[in-house]
């Protein structure tokens, strides 16, 4: 069985995965198994500035032996590259540390919640944890799970079936073209369909609104 823990904050120097399970022997390279992946994640119709600053890319530290995995928990790191901007209020150490504390929580978010559950007075200390960044490190751990499913030959492939009312066509999971479902925006089977969530996506910004996800 496969498990995975994740450890850093959204704006702290790096988030860290840890997979176990692996077995001896797998092939796995940073650059040809982690980072496409990472850069695909960083994709897509409607994403924030943060993916403008943020240029991700894998390190493998432990785990792996001359290009092969040797059975023990394998470590990834990746930097963020806007901890430069952050050191102040993300400082770790206690001496000298002051911060604007974050008191006015996000309505729908992890924010209320997690400060009554632990206690804090910053909501800054849920939502470092509760961010779409830490998503990078899921998908540093999701790799590591495709390039296993490579080896024994069994390949993974999704696309965007709906954004809001817009629908892709109730057979498209039939002779996709995955070419063109990379290609798109947002994932989807055909122009068409990907026309329309694009502007879905548009409109709703335009109403100050999402559409989930």
């Amino acid at each position: 069985m496969l498990r995975f823990l994740t450890a850093g904050e959204s704006h702290g120097p790096q988030l860290t995965t840890i997979v176990e399970g692996v077995p001896a022997g797998l092939p796995l390279d940073a650059g040809r198994d982690i980072d496409p992946q990472l850069r695909r994640r960083q994709g897509g119709h409607g994403r924030g500035k943060r993916q403008e600053i943020e240029r991700d890319t894998a390190r493998l530290t432990g785990g792996v032996r001359g290009g092969r995995t040797l059975g023990s928990p394998i470590a990834i790191v990746v930097e963020n590259r806007d901890w430069e901007n952050w050191k102040g209020p993300m400082q770790i150490e206690a001496e000298g540390f002051t911060a604007k504390r974050v008191t006015r929580v996000r309505p729908g978010h992890a924010d209320l919640a997690g400060s009554i559950k632990y206690g804090f007075d910053d909501a800054r200390n849920v939502l470092e944890r509760a961010s779409a960044r830490e998503t990078a490190a899921r998908v540093a751990a999701g790799a590591i799970a495709r390039a296993l499913l490579n080896a024994i030959g069994v390949s993974v492939r999704s696309y965007v079936q709906r954004i809001g009312e817009v629908r892709a066509p109730g057979d498209a999971g039939c002779g996709v073209d995955w070419d063109a479902v990379e290609r798109s925006p947002v994932r989807t089977v055909d122009e068409e369909t990907s026309q329309a969530m694009v502007a879905a996506i548009d409109a709703a910004r335009e109403r100050g609104d999402t559409l989930g996800g």
